[in-house]
């Protein structure tokens, strides 16, 4: 199954499937390869097997005694027969709200880069215009979003329900929500739901996780948002937060250490994090996985892209100038006194981000460029 369609190969389309007519959202053009790869997880045969006795970092073994350890008594793998009837269906890579955005004024270029490894790639390279005076370009990277995220995703650890259409948002359940795209009229900032609104159905309407919806909700009682989008459909189940709060402990504690001593064990430790989280919804049959819960694996890339627009927004809020808003870790702004938003913490840890300076129409340098 396509993560990018609401339904199997040979089966008519779902109510509430997203289609791919385009949306007017202003979000960023020029990212297809990354599009293209929403199909691909990055597994290989063998991923799911547990770390080594005496690995750096057994970040699969501690995933599944987070999981295990719930007094909850979590679903980790939907049955392979259900997996093609909804709500399964309805989950997408889309859904994780990425914002892949440029601010209107400002024109973005994918150029070409030979990396240190010889490898060729393409990055980012943002052209400022002028009107926006004396500057330089302040690129931030935050440190693990997605472990980072871990510490508090809203989800269902139990099985999704049908639920309908909801009068107004219950924050005892958690799950997904089939809502209208609420106006967001700000071109200094891209739309909360990311590059979700890219994709609506035939009415206009898209999936959103619990984490979005919390977002909005927020938006509107901070008076950014208007009213909070009509809910049509939704398919929920008990609210919890503290799922892979275990993980996330052991996670922050590892970097701690390891982050100071670098080279192979740091990057083994990076590896097989991120293995263990996209474990959560490995996409080829052929990939045995612990887990199988999209919804899980959604909702927390949704958390981290949710946290990484706030954090964006408050700088904004405070008068600074955001050039850009990419993935869930990166963001650009424009920085005339040279210094980074002091709504960013500057560190190595969790939470904190690393600020790095480069001259208009430079390439972006983006991981270990």
């Amino acid at each position: 199954m396509s993560a990018d369609t609401g339904a199997s190969a040979g089966q008519a389309p779902v109510a509430g499937a997203p289609v791919d007519a385009p949306a007017d959202s202003g979000q960023a053009q020029g990212h297809v390869a990354e599009d293209e790869e929403d199909d691909e997880d990055g597994l290989k045969p063998g991923d799911e097997e547990d770390e080594p006795e005496g690995h750096v970092f057994p970040a699969l073994e501690i995933l599944k005694d987070s999981v295990g350890r719930s007094k909850m008594h979590p679903i980790p793998v939907i049955r392979t027969e259900a997996r093609d009837s909804t709500p399964w269906t309805l989950i997408s890579e889309h859904m994780d709200g990425e914002p892949r955005w440029v601010h209107p004024d400002v024109t973005a270029t994918r150029v070409p880069h030979i990396r240190a490894n010889g490898k060729r790639v393409r990055r980012d390279q943002l052209d400022v215009p002028d009107s926006f005076g004396e500057g330089m370009l302040c690129l931030i990277d935050r440190n693990g979003s997605f472990p980072s995220a871990c510490s508090a995703v809203p989800l269902a650890p139990n099985k999704l329900l049908h639920t309908g259409p909801l009068d107004a948002y219950d924050k005892a359940g958690a799950g997904i929500y089939l809502i209208d795209i609420p106006e967001w009229p700000r071109t200094d900032m891209p739309h909360p739901l990311g590059r979700i609104i890219d994709r609506p159905d035939e009415n206009g309407r898209v999936w959103v996780t619990t984490p979005h919806i919390k977002q909005l909700d927020k938006l509107v009682r901070d008076n950014h948002l208007a009213a909070m989008p009509a809910i049509h459909d939704s398919w929920t189940g008990k609210y919890n937060e503290s799922l892979f709060k275990p993980f996330y402990e052991a996670t922050r504690k590892a970097r701690t250490q390891l982050v100071q001593v670098g080279g192979d064990p740091y990057k083994a430790y990076k590896t097989r994090l991120s293995i263990a989280l996209r474990l959560l919804w490995p996409k080829r049959p052929a990939q045995r996985s612990p887990f199988w819960r999209p919804d899980w694996r959604m909702s927390m890339v949704a958390e981290a892209s949710v946290r990484h627009w706030s954090v964006a927004f408050r700088a904004v809020e405070e008068g600074h100038q955001l050039l850009a808003l990419r993935n869930v870790d990166a963001a650009v702004f424009w920085a005339p006194d040279g210094t980074a938003p002091a709504t960013y913490r500057i560190g190595t840890g969790f939470g904190e981000v690393k600020a790095k300076f480069v001259q208009p129409g430079e390439m972006i340098p983006e991981g270990d460029d």
